[in-house]
């Protein structure tokens, strides 16, 4: 058998395979694939993975971090007023004046451990050779997760030193027969008070973190509070029709900024709504499922974590100004355009600090929302003559749109002072809040006024081999410190611009 007739013979036996008839015509064509993993098709696959998730940590980037951390708590001391009783100057020829008396006060705060740990399989390692490095990613991102987890602590973290939110009172409710979908019924409600750490954490449709007992890395249970109050009494409303609305109010708690309510038939109250004021109103069944007798304690306090800014600034121990916002049932009070080109509520707080402390903040810290709302007041003032407005006319474009970045500060010993107003990607939409990172007292041994002590900076831990899986953790021990709290303030439970 020579080739040609080898050839022809291997072309009948694949025709007759195919069930072809004909000799002279293939059955099989190659075409392109619709799916990109079927079929001879080549793979365009890039590398390495694309990042696309932001490590926002404006604080933890801002503040001063500073070692030496030794023992169990930074401790200090601090001389608070000099001549506390007012004593005159004025004295007798010859003789000696009037001794004064001196205010002191020790303080401290509790260094504490954070971290977290991450694992890649062999074969996961195996897979990724050639496009990425699994095990360089694990590290990095632990690191940046841990960065991220750091920045809400120093916002808002809520240690045992903290704020024990106080259990809301029964709610007080009203209905409407117009406005929403609600059908005739007793309907209860009940509301229960969040940390930041739980507002962070919570929507309607997951629910709110749910304080319990957690498997570590090592295998270790411990139990962790997740940053939610005690929940009220359940207040209750009939309502009539199948239209009706239920507008509750609780009196505001303080360290909360926000508020989870339930409602439904008493006993079966699940989550519908959460909100940054005391009042919420309710239109409508509620769309969450999670039930309100999963919360059977105060878990407000996280004693494995240090206390934030926000609830220093909140605790009456520390003495920082709070401004809150009157409650209004329903609609609550948003900030007030002072027809000056101002805002009531953050001259009160200006004004405060000046008379108290002969201060001004260095920064004014807000949420996009609450940011819109103060451009809003500005703007939005009867007389605009303290406004300016820039506008740059190049290639005949003007951009839309306006922002405050900033607000004047009349009460100062240099003059108006010029307060850069900064987003916070963390802030909740109720609260306004006032840093200050420096001090105009003389001599007074303060270089930061806030602060980051460690005992241990951030470090990698490459834990030994106990399974075919590389484990890691990354972790770090501190604290904030915060040596003079009053400089802070906070103005809370804002209503957004209607």
């Amino acid at each position: 058998m020579n080739t040609n007739q080898l050839s022809q013979e291997t072309l009948e036996q694949m025709h007759k395979a195919q069930g072809t008839a004909s000799p002279d015509i293939l059955a099989k064509s190659f075409t392109q694939s619709a799916v990109a993993t079927t079929g001879l098709t080549a793979y365009d696959l890039e590398a390495p993975a694309k990042t696309l998730y932001p490590v926002l940590t404006p604080l933890r980037n801002e503040i001063p971090r500073v070692g030496g951390g030794t023992g169990i708590q930074a401790n200090w001391k601090a001389v608070l007023k000099i001549n506390t009783q007012n004593a005159g100057i004025g004295v007798v020829a010859g003789q000696r004046g009037k001794v004064i008396q001196t205010q002191t006060a020790d303080y401290n705060a509790a260094y504490k451990g954070i971290g977290l740990e991450d694992n890649v399989q062999f074969e996961a390692d195996y897979a990724a050779k050639g496009f990425d490095d699994v095990k360089a990613r694990a590290g990095l991102g632990l690191l940046q997760s841990l960065m991220i987890g750091e920045e809400k602590l120093i916002l808002g973290g809520n240690g045992s030193s903290g704020i024990a939110l106080t259990q809301p009172g029964t709610p007080t409710c009203s209905t409407s027969t117009t406005g929403g979908t609600l059908p005739a019924m007793t309907l209860s409600v009940i509301c229960i008070p969040l940390t930041l750490e739980a507002h962070l954490a919570a929507s309607v449709a997951g629910g709110l973190p749910v304080s319990q007992n957690e498997t570590m890395a090592d295998g270790s249970v411990q139990f962790i509070n997740k940053g939610t109050g005690a929940k009220s009494a359940a207040g209750s409303q009939v309502t009539t029709g199948a239209t009706s609305t239920v507008t509750a109010t609780v009196a505001g708690t303080m360290g909360a900024v926000s508020y989870a309510w339930f409602w439904g038939v008493a006993g079966s109250e699940v989550l519908g709504a959460i909100t940054t004021l005391n009042t919420v109103v309710i239109t409508a069944p509620a769309a969450g499922t999670q039930n309100a007798s999963v919360f059977t304690a105060d878990w407000s306090k996280n004693g494995l974590v240090f206390d934030g800014l926000l609830s220093m600034a909140m605790n009456s121990n520390f003495g920082s100004y709070v401004l809150t916002q009157p409650t209004v049932a329903g609609t609550g009070t948003p900030l007030t355009p002072d027809n000056k080109g101002g805002i009531i509520e953050f001259d009160k707080v200006l004004s405060y600090l000046w008379d108290n402390y002969r201060l001004s903040p260095t920064k004014i810290w807000m949420g996009a929302n609450a940011a819109k709302d103060v451009t809003k007041a500005v703007l939005t003032s009867t007389t605009t003559n303290s406004l300016r407005f820039n506008l740059d006319v190049s290639q005949g474009m003007i951009a839309g749109s306006a922002f405050v970045t900033s607000y004047l500060n009349s009460f100062s010993m240099s003059g108006v002072k010029d307060i850069p107003i900064a987003i916070h990607p963390n802030m909740p939409d109720g609260m306004v809040f006032f840093d200050t990172a420096a001090l105009p007292y003389q001599m007074s041994n303060v270089s930061n006024v806030r602060q980051i002590r460690t005992r241990q900076e951030y470090y990698q831990i490459d834990w030994p081999l106990r399974t075919r899986m590389w484990e890691y953790g990354v972790y770090a021990d501190e604290v904030l410190q915060h040596y003079f709290p009053p400089a802070m303030a906070v103005i809370r439970n804002i209503a957004r611009s209607p």
